[in-house]
């Protein structure tokens, strides 16, 4: 048998099996669950439990944004130059990683007493900086999907439950400590017994889940520079129209810096967020489940840009309903709002699932160019962008919020006053960023996609040279 009919064939076969798969979309929810603790309190926990001052906040969001960055860049050449052993290329880095990141995740809302301003924010920016580059290991989790199976429907079928996965994993913290603060007030005690329950349960499943495993894409042995991989994916046209729009998107870090401080101001307590991210977690999830099944009509590209357009107009509603439930503060506009915070998370379906099928899309174009997988290396490249957008909105985003000279001007918790009064203007500006400013960024980040051809036929044809290329190797390194 030659190697297109050995290519067509492995492309025609179902590989994955079905306790695979579960066992596989568990580890990744609980993965993503832990990535979701931080993400969605360490900000409030810097501001309303260590009391930082903005200027402190915004030095720490600088710093763990950019050591990470210059590390990684060592990190991913490592990955992608490891060879391919008996149990993967990608699996046992995620194995390796778990158990750190459980304790570094706990260590993230935890801090010594007593610790004077400097001594605390070297203590802190050292544990986010090392939890930064166990993530960046950890994403291996998510590279495993790519390298699952060689079946292009297949995959995609698994990038999509592992994007669903992922988005409500991120959401579950939400929940977790909104159940904590109902039996603890106190908004530390929240914080670090939420994150001790993400960890301990993300570590035991990511370890069962990528145990559970099994890679089935071949690579090829010959040893290549890493850096002239940074260059291959920097002379793919369709690379640069991701890194461009994840540039753009990235913006958004500012809105969602807002979410559980327009939760405080708003109810009385960032363990309430979850009544704002459960309705949008349920729309993402609602939201992907319609782009996995208009993905059999119309192509990625298509979906992306409309839910670009569908983002700024939802949104800028969603402001102008919260806004006049501010001046009347009539019950029906409230429930009329929760229904947009769900719209809005149909957007979130499209901008969680088709950028990953996008990345994989683009490593095939460029293994089809030069016979590279470049799993780690492309988000570490399209991270450039987002580096340099996600540093200046986390910079910026406390100056925003709090402090003086400050545009929302929010009161930051103290001792005396546990949970401040905000002013109506307060609360408005909050919303503001929250919505619309977020809409304005998933719009422009649909923009650059007008530029984008790796679809449909073009698509398929770079799936089949692929696979004819990688049937080569299998049998030249049989």
């Amino acid at each position: 048998m030659d190697n297109s009919t050995n290519a067509l064939n492995r492309a025609d076969t179902k590989h994955v099996k079905t306790s695979e798969f579960i066992l596989y979309l568990i580890g990744v929810f609980f993965y993503t669950n832990m990535t979701g603790m931080v993400g969605s309190y360490r900000n409030a926990y810097l501001v309303n439990v260590l009391r930082l001052p903005e200027n402190q906040t915004s030095l720490f969001n600088t710093l763990v944004s950019v050591i990470p960055f210059i590390l990684n860049f060592f990190i991913v050449m490592y990955i992608d130059g490891r060879k391919m052993g008996k149990g993967g290329k990608f699996r046992p880095l995620a194995m390796l990683v778990a158990i750190p990141m459980g304790i570094l995740l706990m260590l993230t809302f935890w801090a010594p007493k007593g610790l004077s301003s400097t001594v605390l924010m070297i203590y802190i920016v050292t544990v986010a900086v090392l939890w930064g580059v166990m993530c960046t290991f950890g994403n291996s989790i998510n590279m495993v999907a790519n390298v699952m199976t060689p079946n292009l429907k297949e995959r995609d079928n698994v990038l999509s439950f592992r994007s669903i996965c992922s988005a409500v994993g991120n959401s579950a913290p939400l929940v977790i400590v909104l159940i904590i603060g109902l039996i603890w007030k106190d908004e530390g005690t929240q914080y670090i017994i939420g994150a001790a329950l993400c960890g301990v349960v993300g570590i035991i499943t990511v370890l069962l889940g990528m145990n559970s495993v099994k890679e089935r894409v071949t690579y090829t042995a010959e040893k290549k520079n890493p850096l002239i991989g940074f260059g291959d994916i920097l002379e793919n046209k369709y690379g640069w129209v991701i890194i461009i729009s994840e540039f753009l998107k990235s913006f958004r870090g500012i809105s969602n810096y807002m979410g559980p401080f327009l939760a405080a101001a708003l109810l009385g307590s960032t363990s309430k967020y979850l009544l704002f991210g459960l309705p949008t977690g349920i729309g993402t999830a609602v939201g992907m489940l319609v782009i996995k099944f208009l993905l059999n009509k119309f192509n990625s590209k298509v979906l992306y840009i409309a839910s670009g357009i569908y983002s700024i107009i939802v949104n800028t509603a969603a402001f102008a309903v919260g806004y006049m439930y501010f001046q009347s503060e009539n019950s029906i506009l409230q429930i009329v709002f929760i229904v947009f915070l769900f719209l809005i998370g149909l957007q979130f379906g499209a901008s969680n699932l088709l950028p990953s099928m996008f990345q994989a899309d683009v490593l095939e174009d460029i293994e089809a160019k030069t016979g590279k997988r470049l799993d780690a290396s492309m988000p570490f490249v399209i991270s450039i962008g987002t580096l340099i957008s996600g540093t200046i909105a986390s910079a910026l985003a406390p100056q925003v919020l709090y402090g003086e000279g400050s545009i929302i001007q929010y009161i930051q918790p103290t001792d005396l006053e546990p949970n401040p009064i905000q002013s109506l203007r307060t609360k408005i500006l909050l919303l503001f960023f929250y919505t619309i400013v977020h809409g304005l960024m998933m719009f422009l980040a649909g923009v650059p996609f007008f530029f984008y051809k790796l679809t449909g036929k073009t698509k398929d044809d770079i799936h089949q040279k692929v696979l004819a290329m990688r049937s080569k190797n299998e049998a030249e390194n049989s």
